[in-house]
């Protein structure tokens, strides 16, 4: 009994010890699966923290321009849509009564051409004229991107216009425009 072990043994050895010794064969070809990633960004907004228009005289429209407004798209996508939207407050001085103020309705925003784009678009303007202009009391569009893929901005230098009334009196007004980007 004690034979036929050590002879079962002694195959299996020599049996593994072929096996291993074989030499691997050679292909006429191989393939490298290879992984690639863009990441994806984020679709930002920048805007000018303050702007100063000049004066005008009550009775009459006033414009001026409000700064740059750049969207930057970086997320390298399919479909590049975007949308911005502005909106304002009521501009005031002094306490705000109705001789110092200058509704919201009377405010109007006029976006005008992009200053500078980059990426595919088409980038299109919410007013591409002044007689396009829209008042500030309700949500405007003010630019969009409609369509393109992957990464891309537009700058425009946005207008806008006082119609102040006749009895308001002389002061700084002040109001805000936000835009939002989606």
């Amino acid at each position: 009994m004690h034979t036929a072990r050590f002879l079962i043994i002694g195959t299996a050895t020599t049996l593994a010890i072929g096996l291993s010794a074989a030499p691997a064969a050679a292909a006429p070809d191989g393939d490298t699966i290879v992984t690639f990633t863009i990441s994806a960004g984020t679709l930002d907004i920048v805007v000018p923290g303050t702007a100063a228009i000049a004066g005008g005289a009550a009775g009459l429209p006033t414009s001026g321009p409000l700064g740059p407004v750049t969207v930057t798209d970086g997320r390298a996508a399919a479909d590049g849509t975007w949308e911005v939207e502005a909106e304002g407050t009521d501009f005031e001085t002094g306490g705000g009564t109705p001789t110092e103020t200058i509704t919201d309705d009377l405010v109007e925003y006029w976006s005008g051409p992009a200053t500078a784009t980059t990426g595919a678009g088409p980038f299109v303007p919410g007013q591409a004229t002044a007689a396009q202009s829209e008042p500030l009391d309700a949500t405007v569009i003010a630019f969009n991107r409609t369509g393109g893929t992957g990464n891309g901005s537009a700058t425009w230098n946005p207008t806008l216009i006082f119609n102040t009334p006749l009895a308001n009196v002389a002061g700084a007004y002040v109001g805000t425009v936000t835009h939002s980007v989606a």
